[in-house]
């Protein structure tokens, strides 16, 4: 299994949003180093739902249950979709200002690639956050 943080704008495309569709698409990619992400991702890997520019935090966790196929809106054959099924919500969101702040995520890629939209996360880096989200 594969971890990864995958970000939308909530006034987008929120949490609360997701999880009342339970299954959804992510949609937009159009950056080729995020879209060969979402290529590498299989069924059941887990990924953080990040809510960027308002808030900066994850807020829960999504798995992949579709692997990546075409997207029919993108303007090149290169961008894919996948799609995310919510699986939990972070009890307490896990902002950019304490990752930032923690011992052990110096090297994560939401701080490196911070304009990167679908990333890979370590298994380490996964369980540290989820101990800071109080996620069991």
């Amino acid at each position: 299994m594969a971890y990864w943080l995958v970000k939308s704008e909530p006034d987008v495309w929120s949490w609360d949003q997701h999880v009342k569709k339970k299954v959804e698409p992510w949609t937009g990619v159009r950056n080729y180093q995020a879209a060969n992400n979402m290529k590498a991702m299989k069924k059941g890997d887990l990924a953080f739902f990040y809510h960027s520019n308002v808030g900066r935090e994850i807020v829960g966790i999504v798995e992949v249950a579709k692997e990546a196929y075409p997207d029919p809106e993108a303007p090149s054959h290169h961008f894919v979709l996948v799609d995310f099924k919510a699986v939990k919500p972070f009890p307490k969101p896990v902002t950019l200002k304490q990752i930032k702040e923690t011992p052990g995520l110096e090297d994560i890629a939401l701080i490196r690639q911070s304009r990167l939209s679908v990333m890979p996360i370590t298994k380490d880096e996964w369980s540290i956050l989820l101990k800071m989200g109080s996620v069991s």
